[in-house]
């Protein structure tokens, strides 16, 4: 089969995202007499450090707080865009009214300029499933003024949220 440049970006773009959600990396093939890496936590951008910490607090204000004013929040897995601080904390807050102990764990965080990719695991256990969840996730951060977030991409899979919660792939949250 025969490689044509319109064919083979695409194909690179998509492998590069398979690796980086599975971890695959040169450094993953380094011999065992490597000395041991450094925690990721000590080489997270600021933002990331307080993106998490934000989501793994009870302050939905906290979230709101690092985004710019007129900044856009996508929730890929549920199709969602809220767009400024008080709707995103509203966000948080809906969030924590539908799912127990949610927490973000960061494993890596890349940052090229103003742009920062986060590899991250997503838990919880929504109210009323019978077992909680954990699934891998991938955000997207484009940085603005004073270093305040003007964009956040969340990318998970909700058909595993929902299977590893025991729930039906139909299942919608009950509304307020």
């Amino acid at each position: 089969m025969k490689s044509t440049p319109r064919r083979a970006l695409p194909v690179l773009i998509a492998t590069t995202a398979v690796c980086a959600m599975l971890g695959t990396s040169a450094a993953a093939a380094q011999p065992a007499t490597q000395p041991a890496a450094r925690p990721a936590a000590q080489y997270l951008p600021k933002v990331v450090t307080a993106w998490a910490a934000a989501w793994n607090g009870s302050d939905p204000q906290a979230l709101g707080a690092l985004f710019t004013a007129d900044s856009a929040y996508t929730d890929q897995g549920v199709g969602v865009t809220f767009h400024g601080r008080q709707e995103i904390a509203g966000w948080k807050a809906r969030t924590d009214s539908l799912i127990d102990d949610v927490h973000v764990t960061v494993k890596a965080a890349h940052r090229d300029g103003d742009h920062i990719t986060v590899e991250a695991v997503y838990a919880g256990h929504l109210k009323g499933a019978p077992t909680p969840f954990a699934v891998p996730m991938a955000t997207l951060l484009d940085l603005g003024e004073h270093h305040l977030i003007a964009s956040d991409q969340d990318y998970y899979s909700l058909n595993s949220v929902l299977s590893q919660s025991g729930l039906p792939a139909n299942w919608t949250p009950p509304s307020h």
